[in-house]
């Protein structure tokens, strides 16, 4: 019997091991489509892990028709607003119109003294800015999350859809409506750290000449350098990392449903806005800033499974 345990020591597939520059991650747009027209992403906040309860209704399942207990994710979602439009044109971007108009952003943004109208001029692609409402939560953050999302539809509909979303606030429920999404999140940083943590590689011997927290050899004579897939000392964690396929198991609003533990949950605190529950785990620390998109690559198993949340514990 092979042993795997040790089979993604330096794996090409995490390079580069370095520092995520921005908080909230980018989204390649071209990979993420949607049936209806809408948005494509938003912005949650990981609150923290729960064991939930649930009724399989999975077809075939081998727990079908029974309650059963699986680890679920709650992710705070307060609504967000469109901060500008951007028109783009051979993949560049040929005009920006910024539409926000809220007195509390202007402290935290720069906003223009006048508020342009969108021109519909020549175009290949719409997107939109969208931020988000982090003062409503408890986090503490003021200043507001911004990313740049995509739409789904054609370019009329778009545009039509943008106009009618000006000024409002956009919720959690109106961008996601089937039961698999995508989470991408800058994972717990660590700092710098040795190869053993960061690359898992085993101790050597007691025995050593050199070192027991270091690798054997950091590379051969010839050629007469050090690789670059040499387990070495360096960044660990803090990076950007995408969770496929996460099964929805709610999306309510707090006033319908409140989920808050006595004393709010540890290390985020109350939930105040809309929520989302996702079943297994998603990257990042309690409140780390998370953007969710459809599911880009879905699969029949994780398609065609459905649990009805009973109760969180």
């Amino acid at each position: 019997m092979t042993d795997n345990s040790g089979i993604h020591k330096g794996s090409l597939q995490f390079y580069p091991r370095v520092r995520a520059k921005k908080i909230v991650p980018s989204v390649n747009w071209k990979v993420v489509s949607g049936k209806d027209t809408g948005f494509l992403g938003f912005i949650g906040y990981k609150v923290g892990m729960v064991s939930a309860c649930v009724k399989d209704s999975t077809e075939d399942s081998m727990t079908k028709n029974k309650r059963i207990i699986v680890p679920a994710t709650i992710i705070e979602c307060p609504p967000m607003k469109i901060y500008s439009v951007r028109l783009y044109k051979n993949i560049k971007v040929s005009k920006e119109f910024v539409v926000a108009k809220d007195k509390e952003l202007k402290r935290k943004v720069k906003l223009p003294k006048e508020i342009k109208q969108i021109s519909e001029e020549d175009f290949n692609d719409i997107r939109v800015i969208l931020y988000s409402e982090i003062k409503n939560t408890g986090i503490g953050k003021k200043k507001p999350d911004i990313i740049e999302v995509a739409l789904s539809g054609d370019k009329d509909k778009k545009i039509n859809f943008i106009k009618e979303k000006i000024g409002k606030e956009i919720t959690i429920k109106e961008v996601f409506k089937d039961n698999l999404v995508d989470v991408r999140a800058v994972t717990k940083g660590y700092g710098t750290q040795g190869p053993v943590r960061r690359f898992g590689i085993s101790l050597k011997s007691h025995k050593s000449e050199k070192g027991r927290r270091r690798p054997g050899s950091l590379a051969p004579w010839h050629p007469a350098r050090v690789t670059f897939r040499t387990a070495q000392a360096g960044q660990t964690g803090f990076q950007n990392r995408i969770t496929y396929n996460s099964l929805i198991l709610e999306i309510e609003k707090i006033t319908g449903k409140n989920i808050n533990k006595k004393g709010g949950f540890e290390h985020y605190g109350i939930v105040k806005n809309d929520y989302m529950i996702l079943k297994g785990s998603v990257p990042g620390p309690a409140k780390r800033g998370l953007v969710l998109t459809p599911a880009i690559r879905p699969t029949k198993k994780q398609s065609k499974k459905k649990l009805q949340l009973v109760e969180i514990r």
